[in-house]
């Protein structure tokens, strides 16, 4: 398996700047997947000096794209699919991060039966837990423009 790190997220998920919010890849297997963002005062989610509760969102529906992005593109040698959010449940946010933090987003699938994802998702700053959720991804059979 190639180094996770390395890999470029635009490669793996639909969204295209200004819309990409997460950074680069830090772990990856089939079941669990784990990003960083920095977030920097540019970012469409920052208001005010803090990242948005939308943001917070937004970052882990891109980590479970990037996860099915690499599932499909380099397990599969297939093309990156379109997906969107199903539901969420128990969305829990603690507290918004700051501009200039760096946020590390981690989804674990709890459950995937054809083309619905359950998964358990966590963000944190530094060790500081500041959001958590259950989301349910769909994901389609529409080629994503990658």
């Amino acid at each position: 398996m190639e180094n996770v790190e390395k890999i470029n997220v635009l490669e793996l998920i639909p969204q295209h700047p200004p819309f990409v919010m997460i950074d680069r890849i830090t772990y990856f297997d089939t079941m669990k997947i784990s990003t960083v963002l920095k977030i920097t005062s540019g970012n469409m989610f920052a208001k005010s000096g803090f990242f948005s509760e939308a943001g917070i969102i937004e970052c882990i529906a891109q980590t479970c794209a990037a996860r099915m992005g690499y599932i499909n593109k380099y397990l599969l040698n297939d093309s990156v699919k379109l997906g969107f959010i199903g539901a969420i449940k128990h969305l829990v946010i603690e507290k918004k991060p700051k501009v200039n933090d760096e946020i590390d987003i981690t989804a674990e699938v709890k459950s995937e039966i054809f083309s619905v994802t359950l998964v358990a998702a966590t963000v944190k700053c530094g060790s500081e837990l500041i959001a958590s959720c259950e989301m349910k991804i769909f994901l389609t059979n529409i080629n994503s423009e990658c």
